[in-house]
């Protein structure tokens, strides 16, 4: 699996971090909501492209699996996780979704929340998913489709949605790839939680460009979509604040 190279940066790991954690009760009702595909107790999980570990941590504290292993290819990333995310049932380990570093039929649930788009090779890392996970196992895939692409970010920053569009599958991709590796699909839907409790919380994170696809954008056009945050954010204070919600799809497969 490879990230963008930007990832490798400890600058941007840190301000990818910062910038992606989402209020408690969003994070729980996310978690809860992949942990509800695992069809056994004290389930054994998976992250690939585990990032900075905010799920990894958190399905520690709310799923009471047996163990939760984060895999990234990025050192940077990962020494973020273990700095903020450790967890006494974590492991976080260096490694690629195409050759995972894992045994075969080890785990009952896989997340990759966020990566698919990153994958270069999605079949191959959907053969490995299907070797990593018993029988029945669930894979929990947490994206946004080409097709969907409607966030809040992109009315600030459009030429992000154009960049977007090119990088990002569609849902019948990732669907082949994995009925191609065997995997029966289970449910695909979507759901939505609060990443910012107002406009002024959204627009402090994004100043620091926790997100690889910010360096896409000139200078100009960066400055630009924050100057018209920052005024959105201040008319906000008149009229009271309201939550920044981010949607997102779920492909939830089962393992042959």
């Amino acid at each position: 699996m490879t990230r963008d190279r930007a990832h490798d940066d400890e600058r941007l790991a840190g301000a990818y971090r910062r910038g992606n954690e989402m209020p408690e009760e969003s994070l729980r009702d996310w978690t809860r909501l992949i942990g509800s595909f695992a069809d056994r107790p004290a389930p054994a999980i998976v992250e690939v492209g585990a990032g900075t570990g905010m799920f990894c941590a958190a399905a520690a504290r709310w799923l009471a699996p047996s163990s939760v292993v984060g895999v990234d290819p990025s050192a940077a990333m990962l020494a973020e996780a273990v700095r903020h995310h450790a967890h006494p049932r974590v492991h976080y380990v260096r490694g690629a979704a195409e050759a995972l570093p894992v045994r075969s039929g080890t785990f009952d649930l896989a997340l990759l929340s966020r990566v698919i788009h990153h994958l270069p090779d999605r079949p191959r890392a959907a053969r490995e998913l299907a070797r990593v996970l018993r029988p029945g196992g669930a894979a929990v895939v947490r994206t946004t489709f080409r097709e969907r692409l409607d966030a809040l970010v992109y009315d600030y920053w459009p030429r992000l949605r154009e960049f977007d569009r090119e990088r990002f599958p569609s849902a019948d991709d990732v669907l082949g790839d994995f009925a191609a590796a065997g995997f029966t699909v289970l449910k695909v839907t979507s759901f939505a939680r609060p990443v910012a409790e107002d406009l002024r919380t959204y627009h402090a994170r994004l100043i620091t460009r926790p997100q690889s696809k910010f360096g896409h954008l000139t200078p100009e056009e960066f400055e630009d979509g924050l100057h018209h945050l920052a005024a959105d954010a201040r008319r906000e204070l008149a009229t009271g604040p309201v939550p920044v919600d981010e949607r997102y799809d779920l492909v939830v497969v089962t393992a042959p």
